[in-house]
């Protein structure tokens, strides 16, 4: 309980737990108040315990040391996460290559003759443009964006480090699911289109480019899950630079060290994650990222089962078909 004097049984602890007796030099009269608690700690004392106040709940040097250490401990935990030297390297040089090669590469897919009906200022139109011209359209994009992908990836210096079949089998499996961790950043989630600069893709156009409802329905539900994270574009990067670090892709002969690089990848991650402000909406954000990275597998595999049955779009894209192959 509050003693009178405005402290709790922790105010008087020094005075009980030391040897010495505690004497008032003038018998006791001492007002005690919160302007002059601190005058006559003996005063003080005999008021709090007159007012009901228990010695024994008072804390022993012990127990006040130890309850310290535990304040501590939760003020540590609370405080946020700081990246060591080497995370925050590997950070700048995966923020540096994003912006390089993969950043901007959205808004040029207008560059790759596409239909009328995609430009925003047009989607009132209903969708009457030749399949062929709507399938040409989607292969080139698709082949431009692997090819910003690989550039990502050589300009990573861990990732050059790597044997050249290893590097190659690392592309083969990550590729399409670094370029959807990347074309997340596009997806509206008022609209459930991608918006890549005057041009919007809607679930309509990959319907009639010929894939299936299925797949699409995947498809969009893992870009809405992953765009109401919210993540910024360092977590956007670091869960780029997992898919592409894993050792269990078919064809990789240094297992150990891409599990090792995949781990420093992790780390930093979940590091970062932890040493930004609390985001009450996005609790276990790290958990909920290696679910979906797992969800992409599936994406990735459907993706490649699907353009190889859509007829005419497997030929117009032989870096795909190698890709996937």
């Amino acid at each position: 309980m509050l003693c009178p004097a405005g402290d709790g049984p922790q105010s008087s602890r020094r005075t009980v737990t030391k040897s010495t007796v505690l004497m008032c030099p003038f018998a006791g009269s001492c007002e005690v108040n919160k302007a002059q608690r601190r005058h006559c700690p003996a005063c003080r004392l005999q008021k709090c315990l007159d007012a009901g106040m228990k010695k024994d709940m008072i804390l022993s040097a012990e127990a006040l040391a130890l309850r310290r250490a535990k304040q501590a401990q939760r003020r540590a935990q609370r405080a946020p996460v700081q990246l060591s030297d080497e995370q925050k390297a590997l950070v700048r040089t995966l923020l540096g290559a994003h912006s390089r090669h993969v950043g901007t590469m959205f808004e040029q897919f207008v560059q790759f003759r596409p239909p009328a009906h995609l430009f925003v200022h047009r989607q009132h139109l209903p969708i009457s443009v030749p399949v062929p011209l709507l399938l040409m359209h989607f292969a080139e994009i698709n082949t431009f964006m692997v090819k910003q992908v690989i550039k990502f990836t050589k300009d990573l210096p861990l990732f050059r480090s790597l044997p050249m079949e290893d590097q190659i089998s690392l592309l083969k499996g990550a590729a399409i699911e670094i370029c959807h961790i990347a074309l997340n950043t596009t997806f509206c989630l008022q609209t459930r289109n991608f918006l890549c600069g005057p041009l919007r893709y809607t679930r309509e156009d990959g319907a009639h480019a010929g894939f299936q409802a299925q797949f699409l329905e995947l498809l969009f539900h893992f870009h809405g899950t992953l765009r109401r994270l919210q993540l910024r574009e360092p977590e956007y990067v670091l869960m780029a630079a997992m898919a592409l670090f894993s050792p269990d892709r078919p064809g990789v002969t240094r297992r150990e060290e891409i599990d090792h690089l995949q781990e420093v990848t992790a780390l930093t991650l979940h590091s970062y994650i932890e040493g930004q402000q609390p985001r009450p909406r996005n609790r276990f954000l790290y958990a909920k990222l290696l679910g979906l990275l797992a969800e992409l597998r599936s994406i990735n595999n459907e993706f490649g089962y699907q353009i190889q049955h859509i007829q005419g779009l497997w030929s117009m894209m032989p870096l795909l078909q190698e890709i996937c192959s």
